[in-house]
């Protein structure tokens, strides 16, 4: 009521169509010949989308470098090359060059603070990784359990829907073929009492003209 009193009370919905009750293209394969032949003339739907369908969003948008990756990813482009270079220990190519000396130490002690940092990171691995993991997995477990939950709630009530829908153009067919097979009889009375009246009428034309003619020979 109070969408009326709002005004804004929805139009009857009309069913032109009842595909779990109408059969007539499985008993008339010519009514689905024909119907193929004018699905293939009008050609293939636009593959624009809906104007009320919204844009893709942009994914980060505020990130450039996950941006590219996704590009990357996208494209099907292999990984650049790691640049190994950083990781050796080159010496100087000019061993009188004391620049080179001093830049060949600076690179050795980087590359000793990166073997400290990596047994370090192995350490904290080797003592915290373990369970680390298994709450990962665990959480996991927990995100695949309810994500296959949904699924099944999802395809259940897929089932429930179309089960109600089935029932109810079974039930709304099965009043529209009630009706059409009562419109039928109606219009089989109506039309035997037309000829009935054609009958009578040409009766009374009959006996009229037969009182005319008793009447003039009297």
């Amino acid at each position: 009521m109070s969408n009326i009193a709002n005004g804004d009370a929805q139009p009857p919905a009309i069913f032109d169509a009842l595909p779990y009750y109408d059969d007539e293209l499985e008993k008339y394969p010519v009514l689905k010949q024909k119907v193929e032949k004018e699905l293939a003339r009008e050609g293939k739907p636009p593959q624009s989308l809906h104007p009320k369908v919204p844009p893709a969003p942009t994914l980060f948008a505020d990130h450039p470098l996950l941006q590219a990756e996704l590009e990357r990813v996208s494209n099907h482009q292999p990984l650049p090359p790691l640049d190994t270079a950083r990781y050796q220990l080159p010496g100087p190519v000019k061993p009188e060059d004391e620049e080179e000396w001093l830049e060949a130490l600076k690179n050795a002690r980087a590359q000793l603070e990166h073997q400290k940092l990596r047994q370090t990171n192995l350490a904290l691995l080797q003592q915290y990784g373990p369970n680390a993991w298994r709450i990962h997995n665990y959480l996991n477990e927990a995100s695949a359990k309810n994500v296959e939950k949904a699924l099944e709630d999802l395809k259940n009530l897929t089932v429930d829907v179309n089960r109600e829908r089935k029932n109810f153009q079974t039930r709304l067919g099965t009043q529209l073929t009630s009706l059409e097979t009562r419109w039928t009889e109606l219009i089989s009375s109506i039309l035997q009492i037309e000829m009935a009246n054609v009958a009578l009428e040409v009766e009374i034309d009959r006996l009229n003209k037969r009182e005319v003619e008793l009447a003039a020979a009297l």
